[in-house]
C-alpha cells in the first residue's frame, strides 16, 4: 500500500498488504536492495501465506517470490553500525542492517545467514513494548483483516500512500483520507495488570473499542486499542480495572 518507486535502492519503508475492502492483512518492512530486488521483513504474519497470496498477482515470468528460510532476523538495543533512518547498510558478508530506533531508544535489526544470537524472552518483550509505545501495531492473527490503515494510525509510520493507485483497497483508503472520515485510530493505554487482545476499553457508560495488541515487560503492561479519536476525557477501564491513557511516541516513521 506504499509506492515502491518512491524509495531508492538501499532504502526501506513501512508498508503492508490490504484486502480489497482496505483492511490490513499484514504490516511489514519493505527493503529495496537494488532495482531488481525487494525484501519483505514480516514481523507477525505468516510469510508463507503472504507469499502465496502475492503470487496471484505475478504476471511476468521473470518475477520470483520466495520465502528466505536461509535467513534470520535478529534485533538488539543499541545504535546501528552504519544504517541510519531509512538507509539500510550491507556489509561484505551480505548481512543487512536496519535502523529501528527512535529518539527515545537506539535499536537495530540485522538480517543474516550466520546468526549466533540466542532467544531472549525479556529482550523480545522490551522490543514489543517499544513498538507499541511508538504506535507500531503488532497484529496477532486474530486482528488481521479487521482494520484500515487509518484505524491503525499507520500515517504515523508513513506506511501507506493516498496517491499511489492500483493496490488492493486503495480506493477505500484514499476516500477515507480525502473525505476526512478517519474517526478512529490507535489509543495507547497502560494497565497495572496484563491485558488480553479483544478486551474492551470503556468509559463509565460507553464502549470505546477493543485491544488489538499487548506487551508486558519490566512490570509494565501496555495495550493498543482502536478507538474514537474525538472523545471527552474521562476515566478508562478494561475488564473493570482502571487503565491510564499514554501519549504515543514518535520516531519510527521511515
Amino acid at each position: 500500500m506504499n509506492d515502491v518507486k518512491a524509495i531508492a535502492p538501499g532504502q526501506w519503508q513501512w508498508s503492508g498488504w490490504l484486502t480489497p475492502k482496505g483492511r490490513v492483512i499484514a504490516l511489514f518492512l519493505l527493503l529495496k536492495l537494488d532495482e531488481q530486488t525487494l525484501w519483505l521483513v514480516v514481523p507477525d504474519a505468516d510469510p508463507a501465506a503472504l507469499c502465496a497470496a502475492l503470487r496471484r498477482f505475478v504476471f511476468r515470468s521473470k518475477v520470483v517470490l520466495e520465502v528466505r528460510n536461509d535467513l534470520q532476523v535478529e534485533g538488539r538495543f543499541g545504535a546501528p553500525v552504519q544504517a541510519h533512518g531509512h538507509a539500510l547498510a550491507a556489509d561484505g558478508s551480505g548481512d543487512i542492517e536496519l535502523d529501528m530506533g527512535s529518539g527515545h531508544a537506539a535499536r537495530c535489526l540485522r538480517i543474516t545467514s550466520t546468526s549466533t544470537a540466542s532467544v531472549d524472552a525479556h529482550a523480545d518483550a522490551r522490543w514489543a513494548m517499544h513498538d507499541l509505545e511508538h504506535g507500531l501495531p503488532r497484529l496477532p492473527a486474530s486482528q488481521a483483516e479487521h482494520w484500515t490503515p487509518q484505524q491503525l494510525s499507520l500515517e504515523r509510520l508513513r506506511a501507506f500512500s493516498v496517491k499511489k493507485g492500483c493496490y488492493p483497497g486503495q480506493e477505500i483508503v484514499a476516500r477515507t483520507h480525502f473525505l476526512g472520515k478517519a474517526k478512529r485510530g490507535l489509543i495507547l493505554v497502560e494497565s497495572p495488570c496484563p491485558l488480553e487482545v479483544g478486551a474492551e476499553l470503556r468509559t463509565e457508560n460507553t464502549a470505546l473499542g477493543n485491544v488489538i495488541a499487548t506487551a508486558d515487560a519490566d512490570g509494565r503492561h501496555l495495550a493498543l486499542v482502536v478507538g474514537p479519536l474525538d472523545r471527552e476525557s474521562s476515566p478508562l477501564t478494561i475488564n473493570g480495572q482502571s487503565v491510564r491513557e499514554a501519549a504515543l511516541l514518535d520516531g519510527l516513521a521511515r
